[in-house]
Formats: structure tokens, sequence, C-alpha cells
């Protein structure tokens, strides 16, 4: 059997930025705020901390920060995928050499691919890098959706360790967990089905919510599954309200709002407009996260 990563909750940071670069300080406090509250994972370059508006260098300098800052105190995670094998290769072999103890890689975009592809591109990365693989499918970002035979094929690889599954389908996750049995490890890729994932085998989430409450969300991913189900349908109206928009940018002007960093983005993203903030605050404001 493979090793489990992590169990309970792993945060996809948000990458702070400030007048068009990567705020370095803000970026540290915020991983500072996630080990205060006993976040179990750290989620470094991920989709949403924006890696396709930064720059090698920036992307460099966000691992190289993350891995610092945790200090060995949690897994680094680091974000690998795109639509380019060999691309994803380098930058998982860059990751492995800055220190990174696993990697995420989303299933390819816009190119896409078939099945068959999916699972010849998995198999490339995973042969010819060392970083673990947790496989990540999203595909209302992506536009492409890994079937439950696909990734039962890919949990027969050594290094395929775990999934982040975001497709929002619970039939078509309970299938993968049939196919795969104890082969690979599934992680919750939607703040709403944390629970239900939780309550049929998974390991935790990975998570854009835990940005701003990583000890509820901590919480949430430790004990008893009634909690976590009565604290997931808590917290329903603020997730809905994350995600509203398009991702990070609600994640972002709620940080703002709670004084972890500015809600700057990089286009094509554009921040909230005052209207929306103000749904925004309304939901935080509920939850406690801001007065």
């Amino acid at each position: 059997m493979k090793k489990t990563l992590f169990t309970g909750c792993g945060t996809a940071l948000i990458t702070p930025f400030k007048d068009g670069k990567v705020d370095v300080d803000a970026l540290r406090r915020l991983i500072d705020m996630q080990l205060e509250n006993g976040i179990d994972a750290l989620i470094a370059n991920g989709t949403t901390g924006e890696p396709a508006t930064m720059s090698d260098e920036e992307w460099v300098l966000v691992l190289k920060t993350v891995v610092e800052q945790a200090n060995g105190h949690v897994p680094v995670i680091c974000g690998t995928g795109g639509n380019n094998t060999a691309s994803v290769i380098a930058k998982a072999k860059q990751a492995k050499e800055l220190g990174a103890d696993a990697q995420l890689c989303v299933t390819p975009y816009y190119n896409k691919t078939t099945q068959a592809g999916l699972i010849a591109h998995y198999q490339a990365i995973a042969h010819n890098s060392e970083l673990p693989v947790i496989v990540y499918n999203v595909p209302s970002r992506t536009g492409l959706n890994m079937l439950p035979e696909t990734l039962s094929v890919l949990a027969e690889e050594e290094n395929i360790i775990a999934v982040k599954e975001a497709s929002a389908n619970m039939i078509q996750i309970m299938d993968m967990m049939r196919l795969c049995g104890d082969k690979i490890d599934f992680y919750s890729g939607s703040d709403e089905l944390t629970a239900p994932i939780m309550a049929i085998g998974g390991k935790g989430v990975i998570s854009v919510l835990s940005n701003l409450a990583p000890a509820q969300m901590k919480q949430m991913t430790h004990g008893r599954i009634e909690n976590a189900v009565k604290m997931n349908l808590e917290f329903m109206p603020l997730i809905h309200a994350l995600f509203k928009q398009t991702s990070p940018c609600p994640a972002k002007a709620a940080a703002e709002m709670m004084g972890i960093c500015s809600d700057e983005v990089r286009l094509p993203l554009i921040p909230l407009n005052a209207e929306e903030k103000a749904a925004l605050k309304a939901e935080l404001e509920k939850v406690g996260l801001v007065c």
C-alpha cells in the first residue's frame, strides 16, 4: 500500500500580489497563519495560486518561499500540471530540487486529449519524475473529465499516490473509489463536498476556503463525520460566494477584508466589484471571519 501524504486539510494557497509583483511578506504571513492553525499540507503554485500568469522566476520564488516558511512542519505540494507533458516533467524535476514533497498535476486543458492520452500523459510524468503525483480532475475548468476506468489504470502506478477530485459528481467519485480500492488516496477538490467525500473514504480536502478559515477546516476534517457534515453545511453559503466569480478572485477579496493581503489578481482575471464585495463580506460576517 502507498504511503498517505496527509490526512485532513491541505490549503491551495492563493499567491498574494502587490503592485504587479509577488508579495513575499504577505505570502509568509499567510503560511504562518496556516501553520499556527494546524493545517495539514500546503499547496504552492496550484491553480488557485494563479501560476498561469506568473513568470518562471515567480513560480520558483513562490515555491521556495513556501518550502522555507513551512520548514518541514507539513508536506509542501507543488502544482506542476499543464497541457505540455514535457514541460510538466521539467517542472516536476525543478520542484523536487526546490524541496517539494509531491506534485499536483491538473489534467491537460484546451488541447486536452483522449482517455488513452490521459493515461499516457500521467504515466510519462510518473515514470520520468521522482515526486509523487496527485492527479487533479476539475472538468469545469479544463473541459476534460477523467473517467473512473482511466483513474483505475493510473492507480496501478507506484508514483501516482492520490487524486484531487473536483468533478462534483458523487456517482463518478464512488465509481472511482470502487475501481481503485486502496491503491490511491482521495481528496475532495471542492470545499462543498468535503464531508461527503470523507464519509465514503476520502482522506480530506485540498481547500480554497482554508486560506481564510484554516482552523475551521482543520476541525472539519478531523474528528467525527457528524461534526464535519454540520460544519460543511454551515459554511455552504460562504463556499458558494467564494466561487460565484472566477476563483481565486473572491478568495482574494475576502483575504483583503481579513487583512491578509491585497485583492490584486492578474488579467484576464479582475477584482470583484463593490456589489460583489458587499455580498461576500456579508457571508464572511455570518461565520465570524470579519466583523
